[in-house]
């Protein structure tokens, strides 16, 4: 009989499921609620509410009770089938999420019940109340770090991180620029830039409440704030009051994109990671030749892939946690909602005018 439900079991993403017709039949299983979906598509029409009965742990397994789970840009692109890297289906969307081990199977060695994990893999199907995972699919984090803070652990800090850490050769007091500056991964850039003592010049789209804004990115450690107009008329480079930029982080694209490269001196760097414009990115030929600037992009995603059991990635991880756990760290702006109502969710998580600001947080204790 065990091996005949073996071959029955399916896969939601990563977490193991049984098929309800077989949840009763001789098998440890208990219940989860889950979104999934089985076709790609706007996020409102396909993914559905479901209750599905998750294999309890065995062997190198291990159940996880989810906590709180962030919604991405990326995952809504994922469930419209629009990102490039797609998880077979049916799947459970969400990528980052922090959870608490619950059961642990007999050959587990790195995990215990009561440890704080987060995803370790794409993928991994977070958007649930309780999965069944391997082991090494998940990550051990400090419990000393906040909830909110480890449940985002895995995507815009990394980012941030590696685009400063990979493209330059940074010292204290070298000069980067970035559009989106209030952007999450801005704001992190922006608080990386202070524990490295690197300058930080953030560029934001202008709006009524200018001032606070600027009041709000300079506190969190950035040098300078700039909306788009007054980057097209900055002389902070020119009257060497500040050293010019010799990185440029771009989320944007199009016309706010040019004017951050056109500040980059001799040899500099633009890492491309987003396009919130939906615009291409234009280098001017002057820019090539007689600057001799380079032009990069980023994919959080890729490196994970490429790094999955680097020493740099484990180091990046530990680093990141510690200055967590310092304080040194704060999350961006971010608003918590109930796992039952999560169309508030993906209603406003790609809605994108530049200013939204705020990271929408899956409560899944709530549905």
């Amino acid at each position: 009989m065990a091996v005949q439900v073996s071959r029955l079991v399916m896969k939601s993403s990563r977490s193991i499921c049984v098929p309800r017709f077989l949840a009763f039949r001789n098998m440890s299983v208990v219940s989860a609620k889950t979104l999934l979906y089985k076709e790609y598509g706007e996020p409102a029409k396909v993914l559905e509410f479901s209750t599905d009965q998750v294999i309890k742990p065995e062997g190198n397994q291990v159940l996880v009770k989810w906590l709180l789970s962030p919604v991405n840009p990326a995952d809504i692109n994922t469930i419209q089938g629009k990102y490039p890297s797609k998880p077979p289906l049916p799947a459970v969307p969400g990528n980052e999420g922090v959870g608490e081990v619950i059961e642990v199977g007999s050959s587990v060695q790195n995990l215990k019940i009561g440890d704080r994990v987060v995803p370790n893999v794409n993928h991994l199907g977070t958007w649930r109340t309780q999965g069944s995972y391997n082991s090494e699919d998940l990550m051990k984090i400090p419990k000393e770090i906040g909830t909110v803070e480890a449940s985002m652990l895995n995507v815009n800090p990394c980012t941030a991180f590696r685009m400063l850490k990979d493209f330059v050769s940074l010292k204290p007091g070298d000069t980067v620029i970035q559009n989106g500056g209030n952007s999450a991964v801005g704001q992190l850039v922006i608080q990386l830039c202070k524990v490295w003592n690197h300058t930080n010049i953030s560029v934001v789209r202008d709006r009524p409440q200018i001032s606070e804004l600027k009041s709000q990115l300079k506190k969190l450690g950035a040098t300078e704030v700039l909306t788009e107009e007054e980057l097209r008329k900055t002389d902070l480079f020119k009257s060497k009051k500040l050293p010019q930029p010799k990185l440029a982080l771009n989320c944007v694209g199009g016309q706010n994109a040019l004017e951050v490269l056109r500040q980059l001196g001799s040899g500099g760097v633009m890492v491309t990671y987003g396009g919130m414009a939906r615009e291409p990115v234009t280098v001017p030929t002057s820019a090539l030749i007689f600057k001799d600037l380079s032009v990069r992009g980023f994919w959080m995603t890729a490196w994970s892939k490429k790094n999955h059991n680097a020493k740099e990635r484990t180091e990046m991880f530990e680093e990141l946690a510690k200055l967590f756990q310092e304080k040194k760290l704060h999350a961006p702006p971010y608003k918590i909602v109930p796992f039952s109502e999560y169309q508030e969710v993906i209603v406003n998580a790609l809605r994108i005018d530049g200013k939204q600001g705020v990271k929408y947080i899956l409560d899944m204790e709530k549905n």
